[in-house]
């Protein structure tokens, strides 16, 4: 079934020139960028999208590393979009992530991991909805 499903390209990554680099790991994998867009989050955005670990010990450092450099927000579109990316993402630690995956290739540490990708098709939603209008999003 085609979904859609919502990508972050973090600071760790923009800093390092690597959008090319993770946009052709999507593509490779069958996935297609549907929406694209270069942005400086802004605190209440970065703070809005992470509300749901604002609890946490790490919301502050979360927030501050979202916001210190741009990110490449994106819209993917393919079958089963959703858990399609979270395969080609790897695992949370790049040293648990499978070999070919962006975190093994690109990630730096648990914290500056390159890339976010909804869990969820009902998050990926509600995070695309953040970002991008339908009039956004060229299918």
């Amino acid at each position: 079934m085609t979904e859609r499903t919502f990508s972050i390209i973090k600071p760790d990554a923009t800093r390092r020139n690597l959008t090319g680099k993770v946009n052709a790991v999507i593509e490779d994998a069958g996935l297609r960028i549907v929406a694209q867009r270069r942005i400086q989050m802004t605190d209440a955005q970065a703070k809005k999208f992470y509300e749901v670990h604002a609890e946490r010990p790490f919301y502050g450092e979360l927030v501050d590393f979202m916001t210190s450099a741009p990110v490449v927000v994106q819209v993917l579109e393919g079958d089963n979009a959703v858990a399609k990316y979270r395969e080609v993402m790897g695992a949370t630690n790049p040293a648990q992530a499978a070999d070919g995956t962006i975190r093994k290739l690109y990630a730096e540490s648990v914290g500056e991991n390159s890339v976010h990708g909804s869990d969820s098709l009902e998050n990926a939603k509600l995070e695309i909805a953040q970002f991008f209008t339908d009039a956004d999003i060229v299918g």
